[in-house]
């Protein structure tokens, strides 16, 4: 009889464990292995050479973020526009932001993909939207740009992405443009 107590004893507390298992471990896996999900990336962004020639806008700041980090291979292209700014408005709209944005670097053919929104960069506001690159040799196939500004200078980050699904790196791009690091930069850039 002592024997058949002490087995139920160890029983119940084996299913406990089981059962503790399966309410709190699984579903945590479950979440990060459901068949098809895309993992969830932490970007990387590693800074590299300013690959454009210069023009009136001088050069910029490019980083890329592997595929490993961002899901795919995403190059960035942050630079200031001083002047160049509606002072009173800012990046009001899309169309502000169209003719603000820098696709003049990567071919100069985009096309919209939906609306674009208003974005706050540090202390700055302005618009992000997406866009696929049209042009023959464009060195992407989808495109992020976000124009913000202070006062009637801004700053353009256009990213750039193989594949034609831009607008979930938005959120990355825009996070690491929050970064200490690069708000400190656009002080500088901005002449604040």
């Amino acid at each position: 009889m002592r024997f058949a107590g002490l087995a139920l004893v160890l029983l119940l507390g084996l299913a406990s464990a089981i059962a503790g298992y399966f309410a709190l471990v699984a579903p945590w896996r479950a979440d990060r292995q459901v068949a098809g999900a895309k993992p969830a990336f932490r970007p990387i962004w590693t800074e590299g050479k300013w690959p454009f020639p210069i023009d009136q806008w001088g050069t910029g700041r490019a980083f890329a973020c592997k595929a490993a980090d961002c899901g795919s291979e995403v190059k960035l292209y942050v630079r200031a526009k001083l002047g160049s700014c509606n002072c009173a408005t800012g990046i009001a709209d899309d169309t502000d932001l169209d003719r603000m944005s820098d696709f003049d670097l990567v071919g100069g053919e985009v096309s919209p993909v939906g609306e674009g929104h208003a974005v706050t960069v540090g202390w700055m506001k302005g618009r992000s939207r997406s866009y696929m690159l049209t042009g023959r040799n464009s060195p992407g196939e989808s495109a992020v740009s976000v124009a913000f500004n202070d006062r009637c200078d801004m700053v353009v980050a256009t990213a750039l992405l193989p594949h034609g699904s831009p607008t979930p790196i938005e959120a990355s791009v825009l996070e690491f443009l929050n970064n200490r690091t690069m708000l400190d930069w656009a002080q500088l850039a901005l002449g604040i």
